[in-house]
């Protein structure tokens, strides 16, 4: 729920809209009309083609096979055979975990590029209405801008509204890693913002990257913007049931399997995001050792123990945020459950002073921020907790500075 900015009283209306619409949906028409059915897309077209192809007269892998399987694979090529796949199958391997980290963003490069040409073609054709071509040429601009030599793109997919997730700092060298999961309302275009940057996914990763170095200059760090799910879109149907975020969950756990290395992994969850995070703790890798959420409408559990997971949970929120005026409730599907910042949850709960809104955990110079960049470092005895009585760390003494890098 990462633009949702506005009054709590209307967003509140809005949220209870959602979930009455979705209560006349189920009863009129089932779980199914849930449900979209899609034609193959350029991703899938990719994938089928790898699993035809061959190299040297050998059969190319499985695409979906276990991220070891596949690094050992490439790892038996040399950089040319590499970049020939890359270049015949962009946007499979573009989007392949266990494929190397430069090869992805090598052929992600590639994926970007095709993707630019069709969209210029898209902004001429004379098919298309005047808001089709403005809708291409948002666009092309898009992936123009993500097209700079700087930029490190580890999955693109055009297909719909877009999917994507990007790289700050050396992942293979990295001695801590962040994930960053954004909210609704996030896709391709609203990816990265010019007015109020650190309310999109790149300046949020962006921010936290720049924490993490300035709280522990010595530390080797790596923060993914991931947006590389199909996040609900405003506060309707999808953003009152969980079927996103288990369909992200299930993408977001493939990501985290295929990372190189085994540096440990703090997950920084916002919002919805802190759903899909939910969903994914069960399954989460042994190496994910922080789970952070803000501004969250419940991660689907009553409970953090019923998460399940070996990661420690913390959550904060903004006393100025409107999601606490939301219903924390899960009823046949609908909600997302209990209060993660709730005494009896079981989070360790976290200070987010000068947060300001539902989107600015964040913004330089927030407690919230400088909380987040301590838990991606492993700082956990630097945090600041949300009440006098420094409940949020309790426990945390040896495994503060064991969680240094």
């Amino acid at each position: 729920m990462t633009s949702f900015d506005t009054s709590p009283q209307l967003n509140v209306w809005r949220a209870l809209l959602a979930l009455a619409v979705v209560f006349v949906m189920l009863a009129t028409t089932g779980w199914t009309a849930l449900r979209i059915h899609r034609e193959s897309t350029a991703l899938q077209a990719s994938l089928a083609k790898w699993r035809h192809g061959s190299i040297h007269g050998l059969h190319l892998p499985d695409p979906e096979a276990a991220p070891a399987r596949l690094s050992r694979f490439f790892a038996t090529l040399g950089p040319e055979d590499q970049s020939r796949l890359a270049h015949r199958y962009p946007l499979a391997v573009g989007n392949m975990n266990g494929a190397p980290v430069d090869l992805r963003y090598r052929a992600n490069h590639i994926a970007l590029d095709q993707a630019r040409k069709v969209e210029k073609k898209r902004m001429h054709d004379t098919r298309l209405s005047t808001a089709g071509h403005q809708d291409a040429g948002r666009l092309m601009h898009r992936y123009e801008s993500l097209l700079t030599p700087d930029r490190q793109i580890l999955a693109f997919d055009p297909e719909g509204s877009g999917r994507i997730a990007e790289v700050f700092g050396d992942l293979n060298k990295a001695e801590r890693i962040s994930v960053v999961v954004p909210g609704v309302d996030t896709d391709l275009l609203t990816f990265q913002k010019t007015y109020r940057p650190y309310t999109a996914p790149v300046g949020m990763a962006k921010a936290l990257y720049a924490a993490e170095r300035a709280q522990s200059p010595s530390t080797r760090t790596a923060v993914i913007a991931w947006a590389d799910y199909t996040a609900p879109d405003g506060l309707g149907v999808d953003a009152a049931t969980g079927l996103r975020a288990e369909e992200g969950a299930v993408r977001l756990n493939a990501l985290l399997g295929g990372l190189p290395g085994r540096a440990p992994v703090a997950m920084v969850c916002h919002s919805y995001g802190s759903v899909v995070c939910g969903v994914a703790a069960h399954t989460l890798p042994r190496r994910v050792t922080d789970i952070a959420v803000a501004a969250s409408p419940g991660m689907r559990v009553s409970n953090a123990s019923h998460l399940d997971t070996r990661a420690r949970v913390w959550a904060m929120r903004d006393a100025t945020d409107w999601i606490q005026d939301v219903p924390y409730l899960e009823l046949g599907g609908l909600g997302h459950g209990a209060d993660p910042v709730s005494s009896g949850y079981g989070a360790r709960v976290l200070s987010a002073r000068d947060a300001q809104g539902h989107a600015g955990y964040f913004q330089p110079g927030t407690d919230s921020l400088r909380n987040l960049a301590d838990i991606g470092i492993g700082a956990y005895d630097a945090v600041t907790c949300a009440h006098e009585n420094n409940a949020c760390r309790t426990g945390l003494s040896d495994a503060s500075m064991a969680g240094r890098a």
